[in-house]
């Protein structure tokens, strides 16, 4: 140790230290370099399952939408990016009034991925896909009506 306090001992260990900086940066100039060539590769192109990309409604057996119209998907997201507008119908069978999803807005520009929407929903009425090509010129285009 008292070896790099003097003059010459400084210099061998900043030459070393020099020394070893040089060989990581030869070794990795020296190794081989994997690019993806992104666009033409979307065929072939692998994307993790739990790559959150966009929201969806999964429909149900009979091709209908399973949310309730509960509220706790907007209600749970921290930036408001869920807007749902709901009716009341009444049940002509039982004379009973039920609310029913009117319309389900979700704004992708405004999205954080952090999927509180997703874990929150008692039905499993929404969940996050592959589709990451959501570029767009115009902003308003991120705004999607999920629900058919």
């Amino acid at each position: 140790m008292k070896q790099r306090n003097t003059y010459i001992g400084k210099i061998l260990f900043s030459v070393s230290s020099l020394a070893t900086g040089l060989k990581t940066t030869l070794n990795e100039f020296f190794t081989r370099k994997v690019t993806e060539q992104y666009p033409e590769n979307r065929k072939t192109q692998k994307i993790s399952e739990r790559h959150r990309a966009r929201l969806y409604m999964p429909l149900d057996e009979n091709g209908n939408n399973k949310c309730i119209a509960c509220g706790l998907c907007a209600n749970n997201c921290p930036n408001g990016t869920i807007t749902i507008k709901t009716k009341m119908v009444t049940d002509p069978e039982t004379g009973k009034s039920k609310k029913m999803l009117d319309e389900y807005t979700y704004d992708l520009g405004c999205c954080m991925f952090c999927q509180l929407c997703v874990n929150v929903c008692p039905k499993d009425a929404i969940a996050f896909n592959n589709d990451f090509e959501n570029a767009v010129f115009d902003r308003k285009k991120l705004i999607i009506k999920l629900n058919k």
